[in-house]
């Protein structure tokens, strides 16, 4: 555009310079989108389709994965949905397998106390959790595309489930249960957890065949961490009874951390002196040698006889082998739905990123679509042999990295040390204190507990998002876990509204010199054309910013009476003095645009040749100007007035105005 200014004389502090602009000057030919694409467009290729209906997009997904079904199609499907057969014929034996095999079995140690202590989450038997340490890991090794993810047991989830369990299979009030009545609760416990382990799968299955992998991006970061650091908080109060030997019945609903305090408080004088003894002990010893606690624990209880003495509550006898394959009740499925569907979500937003940090860190990628497979196979075909929802767990994929794991391999050495508990060492396990497992549980917490370490970085980074973390936060431990997950992307989504509402209209200049259009607020040095107005929209046009975009833009051009209640513009005040007669809105930054919003530009564009200014749309992107069109732009002006860039239409500007002879232009300094 240097050759459209010309040379000027550079004014005094406050002064204005005049700067000629020679008619004949200029680069090249204004480009429209007509010309474009007469110039670049491809002649052969039919136009595609605007808006083409996202289930005829799916309809036509399945149509040709039907078509692929046949030889070669067939195999490369086959490829795609068991990943091992992509990554085993390129693994590397020598260099990985002592990693793989090292890593799983440390992660397996880690399962079995952990998979027993969150079962108690669950308010099942201690065994399922074996159970939940052992199948969803199989599967997922088979299934899953995140190389250095560890599955199984998940503190959140297995909380989430605990509440759904105690509200469908709720305690008899009268307590003092007979050892049939008991096994015949835990009975119908077991299977409320398994049927909502059931839905979760069945849900994610059914998101995997509609290919939305796209929800997980719903769930932004500090939602899920502050949804794991409250979670967390009550994960620690719930296993206050445990800890203090207190036989107290389990608060669900909201308020329920609160509800537990009280009740914990109130019972205090009753607590039992041995447990008390056993946890603390197991607190200190707990973080440096977890495992080796585990034993001692169950070493000392069956010495000691702390069970008949003390009445300390143990795990008692774990099953040897495998439940028998059985189909949750159907019946349950109406009534767990609605528990199913946020278990659902934090499984495959918090397992897929997870696997993706560390598909980044150690440069390959992961199938987000895949990823909704593999976890919904995991939790529907865990479900039929007694298992609880599971997922990733950060815990023990750190620790499965750490021991030098490198492949999904890692995940047979696992179940290979879990295997071994459920056919020959479960016995060792008989005298285990259930204080220490509420112990495991609460040292399990540790990392969900320092995520609130960066609280400070995330307010001087964002305050926004800031926001949204203590919102969810909050919501999570006063409501309950599923409620504060709603209100926490419930309210992050209107972050994001009440932001597209608050973006400003930006007045652009041109920078001496240059072809660079950019905002007046930026610099006082930037050049304006007076009569020539060229707006930029920086936001989607949509419902909900269409009566902003009518009185911003009313503002600037003078249309109606609307400009009294806009925002300050970022012009000089004497450079819009002259009226408006061409005026050039940048789309670059209009993202989409729905019926309503397309309306409005239509209704402007009309408003704008009723008022005798000439109105120029530049550098709209495909779907956009799809719409438009569909909305009746093309009746209003004609395709000569739309332009690829803003270089372009305020080139066509300047030859509109009628630049018959020297004409001046205010440089503001």
């Amino acid at each position: 555009m240097s050759g459209l200014l010309g040379s000027r004389t550079c004014p005094g502090p406050g002064e204005t310079s005049d700067l000629k602009f020679p008619l004949g000057a200029k680069f090249r030919e204004p480009l429209t989108e007509t010309r474009f694409q007469q110039l670049f467009g491809d002649a052969e290729q039919e136009p595609e389709p605007l808006a083409e209906p996202r289930w005829s997009r799916l309809r036509g997904l399945w149509r040709r994965r039907a078509g692929a079904c046949s030889g070669r199609g067939a195999w490369r499907l086959l490829l795609a949905r068991l990943p091992p057969l992509r990554w085993l014929p390129r693994y590397r034996w020598r260099a990985w397998l002592l990693g793989d095999a090292v890593a799983g079995v440390t992660v397996g140690i880690v399962h079995v106390p952990q998979g027993m202590a969150f079962a108690l989450l669950t308010s099942v038997p201690p065994v399922f959790g074996l159970y939940t340490s052992f199948f969803p890991v199989l599967i997922y090794t088979l299934l899953g595309t995140g190389r250095h993810l560890s599955t199984g047991t998940f503190a959140v989830l297995s909380l989430m489930t605990g509440s759904a369990v105690e509200r469908l299979v709720p305690e008899p009030l009268e307590g003092n249960l007979s050892g049939i009545e008991r096994e015949q609760l835990d009975a119908q416990r077991v299977g409320a957890a398994a049927a909502v382990a059931f839905g979760s799968g069945a849900l994610m299955l059914g998101m995997f065949a509609l290919q939305l992998g796209i929800l997980a991006t719903f769930l932004s970061e500090p939602v899920v961490k502050a949804l794991t650091s409250g979670a967390a908080l009550h994960v620690l109060v719930s296993q206050l009874p445990s800890l203090l030997g207190l036989p107290l019945p389990r608060q669900i609903g909201c308020f329920a951390l609160f509800k537990t305090l009280a009740a914990v408080l109130t019972a205090l004088p009753r607590s039992s002196p041995a447990e008390l003894t056993i946890s603390a002990l197991s607190l200190a010893l707990l973080v440096p040698v977890k495992e080796l606690n585990v034993l001692l624990a169950s070493v000392l209880c069956f010495t000691s006889s702390l069970d008949t003495r003390y009445n300390v509550q143990i795990v008692g006898l774990l099953p040897g082998g495998f439940p028998q394959p059985l189909l949750p009740s159907l019946a349950e499925l109406p009534r767990i739905l609605a528990d199913s569907l946020p278990m659902a979500l934090v499984t495959f937003a918090v397992s897929t990123s997870l696997a993706s940090i560390y598909a980044d860190k150690y440069s390959y990628t992961i199938d987000s679509n895949q990823e909704l497979l593999a976890h919904g196979v995991s939790n529907l075909v865990s479900s039929l042999f007694s298992c609880f929802p599971n997922s990733a767990t950060l815990a023990t994929t750190s620790l499965l990295v750490d021991a030098g794991g490198n492949t999904q391999l890692a995940g047979l050495f696992s179940c290979l040390v879990v295997l071994s508990v459920l056919l020959w060492l479960g016995p060792f396990f008989y005298y285990l204190p259930k204080a220490v497992l509420a112990c495991i549980n609460i040292s399990s917490m540790r990392q969900m507990f320092f995520q609130m370490q960066e609280l400070p970085q995330l307010w001087r980074i964002s305050r926004v998002d800031f926001a949204v973390w203590m919102v969810t936060w909050v919501a999570v431990v006063t409501l309950s876990v599923d409620l504060g997950l709603a209100v926490g992307v419930v309210f992050s989504m209107m972050t994001v509204v009440c932001r597209t509402q608050r973006v400003r209209c930006l007045a652009l200049g041109l920078a001496e010199g240059t072809e660079l259009y950019r905002p007046l607020r930026e610099s006082h040095k930037l050049l304006q054309v007076p009569g020539l107005r060229i707006l930029s929209y920086p936001t989607p046009l949509y419902f909900g910013t269409r009566g902003q975009f009518r009185r911003i833009l009313e503002w600037h051009l003078r249309l109606g009476e609307g400009g009294q209640l806009t925002p300050k513009t970022d012009s000089p005040p004497d450079a819009v003095a002259e009226p408006v007669r061409v005026v050039v809105l940048d789309c670059s930054g209009v993202t989409f645009a729905d019926a309503a919003g397309a309306r409005e530009v239509v209704q402007l564009a009309s408003r704008c040749r009723d008022a005798g200014i000439h109105f120029l749309l530049a550098q709209c992107n495909a779907s956009v100007l799809g719409t438009l069109t569909q909305a009746g732009l093309l009746d209003r002006v004609t395709p000569e007035q739309l332009f690829v860039s803003v270089q372009d239409a305020a080139a066509y500007a300047l030859e509109r105005l009628e630049l018959t002879g020297p004409k001046t232009c205010t440089v503001w300094v």
